[in-house]
């Protein structure tokens, strides 16, 4: 990695980071040339053989001298800490319209998929000013994705999602790297970042090898695994319909209502008797061990494609959407 890599900022975000960074610097360059000077002066000033006058110092004017200095120094402490975090909550609001790429991490590379399908190792290609947000996963143990020309960097666990999102301003190569130390070569777990103008990011997508994008391949490994037999809406099986759930609230069997998010439908295929949907029985077998990191991306962007909103009624609502009645008996 080259120092270009921290130079240039390529994001909005990298910008916000910077300027962060800089006006920090400058406060406290001032506040170390003020100290530095004071300590200089009074050295020069009171130094052995001086004949500058040493009498009691003024009690009143030293109490104000000392309050001032305090005050002034807090206010100045939460001015700053309220403006970075100001800029740092804003980067966590991803806009509705982001660019959706997953990243699986493992020892010791990085496996992209692109919403149309195309697949990438160790690279990742983004149109620039679109905005891009990585849902990322690991195969293995703790990863790091670090981008420093987009000034992010995110943990990549194993068994949960983790999130990224950035709007690239310039095109270029950029290097992304692991930043957790992952195992024995993990110094070249590294790859490279290509932002593209977006013709040119259409024309490449283009050239890749054709494949069905992430939702299509997600429908038939849902096929493919059984579950449309219990969860198609001309099912026998008293099973939640899956369609629109996807962001829905659900009703779970201890009271509890969540919002079916990407983490909760991964937990429903791998751990299905984690949230009991209200209304349904907990006979929902696990697919752990069954599918791969991979194939659990294919199958959420599936469920998630999914757009026709007949949720199980408020009565069975909300838990692993995978559950069925006692009647039914399926999985």
């Amino acid at each position: 990695m080259t120092t270009d890599s921290f130079m240039t900022a390529a994001s909005d975000y990298a910008s916000q980071v910077d300027d962060t960074f800089w006006v920090l610097v400058a406060i406290s360059g001032l506040i170390t040339l003020l100290v530095a000077s004071l300590i200089a002066g009074f050295s020069l000033r009171y130094r052995r053989g001086s004949n500058a006058w040493r009498g009691p110092f003024p009690e009143r004017l030293g109490r104000d001298v000392e309050i001032g200095w305090t005050v002034a120094t807090l206010f100045l402490f939460l001015f700053v800490f309220w403006w970075a975090a100001s800029n740092e909550l804003s980067a966590l609001d991803v806009p509705g319209n982001a660019f959706e790429i997953h990243v699986v991490a493992k020892q010791w590379m990085w496996r992209v998929q692109q919403p149309g399908g195309a697949r990438e190792i160790n690279e990742i290609h983004v149109p620039e000013n679109v905005p891009i947000r990585l849902v990322m996963t690991s195969e293995d143990v703790i990863h790091d994705l670090f981008l420093p020309t987009m000034r992010l960097k995110q943990d990549v666990l194993p068994g949960r999602y983790t999130y990224l999102w950035f709007t690239a301003t310039k095109t270029g190569v950029f290097h992304l790297t692991c930043a957790e130390y992952c195992g024995t070569d993990h110094s070249v777990m590294a790859g490279r970042l290509v932002v593209m103008t977006a013709p040119d990011y259409a024309r490449w997508t283009n050239a890749q090898p054709e494949a069905d994008d992430l939702a299509h391949q997600g429908e038939a490994l849902f096929r493919s695994l059984g579950c449309s037999g219990c969860h198609a809406p001309t099912s026998s099986v008293h099973a939640p319909d899956l369609h629109g759930i996807y962001g829905r609230a659900v009703h779970l069997s201890d009271g509890r209502v969540v919002t079916a998010d990407e983490e909760y439908l991964r937990d429903s295929i791998l751990l299905p008797m984690k949230d009991i949907v209200a209304g349904f029985a907990p006979i929902m077998p696990s697919f752990r061990g069954a599918v791969t990191e991979g194939e659990l991306v294919k199958l959420i962007a599936y469920l998630k494609s999914l757009s026709s909103p007949t949720l199980p009624s408020p009565a069975s609502g909300r838990g692993s959407l995978f559950r069925t009645s006692p009647a039914s008996g399926g999985g």
